[in-house]
């Protein structure tokens, strides 16, 4: 069965090093290494050859989807972040045209200048190929409803192509009121993949809803990871107490505007209760399939795909076809 993931990072610790220790550790960021990698498994994130596609070999995996993990362009100014984002996608686009069959990409934004950013998702889109744009969390401690980021999503409604909304690292403050006063490193993991990064997912997409943001972009796609972020398991719960709030201004409840609008994949979750809050509330058309990949392992996420209690008919939707129709694959 072909399947295609979706949330597959990769990262180069040459453009890591082009951005201050200083900067990215104001941000949340580990200090990097002697190599140059801040987080993770730096081999893996770094090889867009041989060594994934025989890991996506051994594991049944026919595509994956590609998005630079962090940190990245959304850490510097409005001067130079654009270049960088710039040579981060031309890399992308050189290891996608080198295996088109087996990889493909999602635009890196330099989101601290939203004009630019826009453009850029346009060359991506129309000149590499890309599938779309992943952006990591907030900017500047800024949600995607702040009004400037309004180049980007208009952009993206007129390309037809999702914006993926992954999790970057908590701003200062929250950081500071939430996750401080712990053992380390129980603190930040709590911050991140414990929970942070999940509720925050979940937070930006309410508030593209109740500020209407999704209203005016009604051709607007999302996707989000992790199952969900915890959505599906609230969407009832969070129209019963918005019920009056929103009325005056949304022609849609809040649920109808996520179901309409956002799609999930599995990303990191490979165990069924979550699954099965999802596909009660999201249904199988609105599900994809993602490993986060190097974070979760291959074989770990293809084996659970494939005990998912579904059709043939869904299950291949999941596997592969809402993504081919979605992402035009």
């Amino acid at each position: 069965m072909r399947i295609v993931a979706l949330e597959e990072h990769f990262c180069s610790p040459d453009m890591v090093r082009r951005i201050s220790p200083d900067v990215a550790a104001a941000r949340g960021w580990p200090r990097p290494a002697a190599d140059g990698s801040v987080m993770g498994p730096t081999a893996q994130l770094a090889d867009l050859g041989a060594g994934r596609l025989a890991d996506m070999d051994a594991s049944g995996l026919t595509v994956q989807v590609l998005s630079a993990s962090g940190p990245g362009a959304e850490l510097l100014d409005a001067a130079s972040g654009p270049g960088f984002a710039r040579d981060y996608n031309n890399m992308l686009a050189a290891a996608v045209a080198a295996q088109p069959d087996r990889l493909a990409g999602f635009a890196h934004m330099p989101m601290t200048a939203p004009e630019a950013a826009a453009d850029e998702l346009e060359r991506c889109v129309r000149d590499l190929g890309f599938k779309g744009a992943l952006i990591n969390g907030t900017t500047n401690d800024l949600f995607l409803d702040h009004p400037s980021f309004e180049p980007i999503l208009a952009r993206a409604a007129a390309l037809d192509v999702p914006i993926y909304l992954h999790p970057g690292l908590p701003p200062q403050a929250v950081r500071e009121a939430y996750y401080s006063g712990l053992p380390h490193p129980a603190g930040f993991v709590l911050s991140i993949a414990g929970w942070g990064w999940h509720s925050e997912v979940a937070m930006h997409v309410l508030r593209l809803v109740v500020s209407g943001t999704l209203e005016r972009h009604r051709g607007l796609k999302l996707i989000i990871g992790h199952m969900g972020e915890g959505l599906p398991m609230m969407l009832t719960r969070v129209d019963d107490v918005f019920t009056g709030a929103t009325k005056s201004y949304l022609s849609r409840s809040v649920s109808e505007t996520i179901l309409e609008q956002v799609w999930i994949t599995n990303s990191g979750f490979f165990s069924l209760p979550p699954f099965l809050a999802a596909i009660a509330s999201f249904g199988a058309d609105r599900i994809m399939f993602s490993v986060d990949y190097p974070y979760s392992p291959n074989k770990r996420a293809t084996d659970y795909l494939n005990t998912l209690p579904v059709s043939p008919a869904d299950l291949a939707k999941i596997a592969h076809g809402n993504a081919d129709a979605l992402l035009k694959l």
